[in-house]
């Protein structure tokens, strides 16, 4: 059966600080980078980032989607159904990336998503590439502006 693969990593320079993501994308034997930077953010945020990102960069939604990362805050936040349950609760408690998890929440509905937790800066290429292309990304710009964090921190 056909799948498509997703590998994702953020980082920031500071937490908050300057930050970037980095998603890789395979899916019959073709494969795309995405990256971008911002000038004000968290880790969590650019981690969840490149999932939202990833996802919204697929034209099709037939296939089950894997997606691999060392972020066990966006794994553990799904697969846990934290996520669910800061929902009914309207992020009760002050739950952060309220924005980012909405966002997910309502995208993710479209796919059949598997996620799988990977060590990060191990010996997995496409994990270790992701992190190349977010460090790049929070290093070297061009930033955008995460504006809500911005606004709401």
């Amino acid at each position: 059966m056909d799948k498509v693969v997703i590998y994702t990593d953020g980082s920031s320079r500071g937490n908050p600080g300057p930050g970037g993501f980095g998603a890789l994308l395979m899916w019959g034997g073709k494969a795309k980078e995405i990256s971008e930077a911002y000038r004000k953010t968290t880790n969590n945020r650019m981690e969840l980032l490149a999932v939202i990102k990833a996802l919204l960069s697929l034209k099709k939604n037939e296939y089950p989607i894997h997606i691999y990362t060392d972020s066990k805050y966006v794994v553990e936040s799904v697969e846990k159904k934290w996520l669910d349950n800061w929902i009914k609760t309207n992020f009760k408690g002050g739950k952060k990336n309220k924005d980012l998890w909405l966002q997910y929440h309502d995208i993710s509905k479209k796919f059949k998503i598997h996620f799988h937790w990977v060590k990060g800066h191990a010996d997995n290429p496409y994990n270790n590439r992701c992190d190349e292309l977010a460090t790049l990304a929070a290093d070297n710009g061009p930033w955008l502006i995460d504006s809500e964090f911005e606004t709401n921190q």
